[in-house]
C-alpha cells in the first residue's frame, strides 16, 4: 500500500504516484527512449563483436597450446617473417585498388540510373543490385569456372581473337588482377545504391545556377555533385574498406592464396596459420594485425567528416 503524502495539513500525494510520475517523466525524454531501443542492439554487439575481439586479444598472447603465456612473442615471431610482410603488402594493395575501382565505378554507375526515368529506375536497380546480393561463395564459384583453366569461358572468347590463353589463376600477377575483378564486380552495386541514394538529396536548383552560371557537364560534377557527396562517399569508402581488408571468399575459392603465397590477405593467411596448421593463437595475432592499419584509416576518415560537419 502506497503512503500518503501530508504537506501543512493536505493531502498532495502518495509516494507511489510520484514514482510512477518520474518514470512517466523518464519515458518521456528522446534520450531515455533512445537508450531503450538501441539496447537490444547494444547487447548484441558486446555478444558477437565485443566479447570475440577481447577473446582473439586474449589467445594472441598464448603459445601454440594455448597453456602458456607469451606477451607480444606471436607478433615478434610474424614481424621476423617475409611472408607475412608479403600479405600485409597484398593486402593493402588488394583492398585499396578494389574500394577506388568500386567507388569510381559506383559513382559513374549511380549517374547512369539517376538519369533514367522514373519509371525505368526500379527496374534497373533490381538488376545492377544482383551481384551484391547473391552469396559470395556461390558468385565465386561461377568466377572460378570462367577462370578454369582447361575449360575457361573467357579463354574460349579470347581465342575468336588470336588472345591467350590465360592463366588467369596460375601466374601471379593474373591471380592479382582476378580477385580484384571478382572483388570489385561483388561490391560495385554497394556504392552504386549508396550513392544513389545521396544523389537524390542534392537539389536541383544547384544545378540550375551552375548552369546559369555557364558550368559544363564536368563541372557541376566536381563542384557541386561531389562537395554535396563527400560525406557519404567517405562513409561508404571506409565501411568498404573495412569489409574488403576481411574479405576472405574469393580469394579462398578462387586461389586459396596461391600460386606461392602471392594472392594471400589477412583474412586467408590467418585461416592458414591458425586453422590449417593448428595454430590458433598465431592465427589471432594475424588477424589483430588489421586493427591498426583499419584504426588509422578510420581516424583520418571520420576526422575529415566531423570537420565538415562542423562547418556546416
Amino acid at each position: 500500500m502506497a503512503d500518503v503524502i501530508v504537506e501543512h495539513g493536505r493531502v498532495v500525494g502518495t509516494t507511489g504516484a510520484r514514482k510512477r510520475t518520474g518514470l512517466h517523466n523518464a519515458l518521456r525524454r528522446k534520450s531515455m527512449v533512445a537508450f531503450f531501443l538501441t539496447l537490444p542492439l547494444i547487447v548484441l554487439i558486446a555478444l558477437f563483436v565485443l566479447y570475440p575481439a577481447l577473446f582473439s586479444m586474449h589467445l594472441a598472447t598464448l603459445n601454440k597450446s594455448m597453456q602458456k603465456f607469451v606477451g607480444f612473442g606471436n607478433f615478434t615471431f610474424l614481424f621476423k617473417r617475409e611472408t607475412f610482410w608479403m600479405v600485409v603488402k597484398q593486402s593493402c594493395i588488394f583492398a585499396i585498388t578494389a574500394v577506388i575501382f568500386k567507388a569510381l565505378i559506383g559513382f559513374i554507375v549511380a549517374h547512369f540510373v539517376h538519369n533514367i526515368p522514373a519509371k525505368g529506375q526500379r527496374k534497373w536497380r533490381g538488376m545492377l543490385l544482383v551481384p551484391w546480393v547473391i552469396p559470395p561463395a556461390m558468385s565465386t564459384l561461377a568466377w572460378l569456372w570462367l577462370f578454369d583453366p582447361s575449360y575457361s569461358a573467357f579463354n574460349y572468347t579470347l581465342s575468336f581473337f588470336g588472345v591467350g590463353p590465360i592463366p588467369w589463376l596460375g601466374d601471379a600477377a593474373w591471380a592479382r588482377f582476378s580477385v580484384i575483378l571478382v572483388n570489385v564486380w561483388y561490391g560495385s552495386p554497394f556504392f552504386m545504391i549508396m550513392y544513389l541514394a545521396a544523389l537524390k538529396s542534392v537539389p536541383d536548383q544547384l544545378y540550375e545556377a551552375a548552369a546559369i552560371d555557364g558550368a559544363n557537364w564536368w563541372q557541376k560534377i566536381w563542384y557541386v555533385t561531389l562537395p554535396m557527396m563527400r560525406n557519404i562517399i567517405a562513409i561508404t569508402t571506409l565501411f568498404s574498406l573495412i569489409v574488403t581488408f576481411a574479405n576472405f571468399d574469393i580469394v579462398r575459392i578462387l586461389t586459396s592464396g596461391g600460386p606461392l603465397d602471392q594472392t594471400q590477405i589477412f583474412a586467408t593467411y590467418a585461416f592458414r596459420v591458425g586453422i590449417e596448421s593448428n595454430d590458433i593463437p598465431l592465427g589471432a595475432s594475424v588477424s589483430l594485425f588489421m586493427v591498426p592499419i583499419l584504426a588509422v584509416a578510420a581516424i583520418f576518415i571520420l576526422r575529415d567528416v566531423s570537420k565538415r560537419g562542423n562547418e556546416a
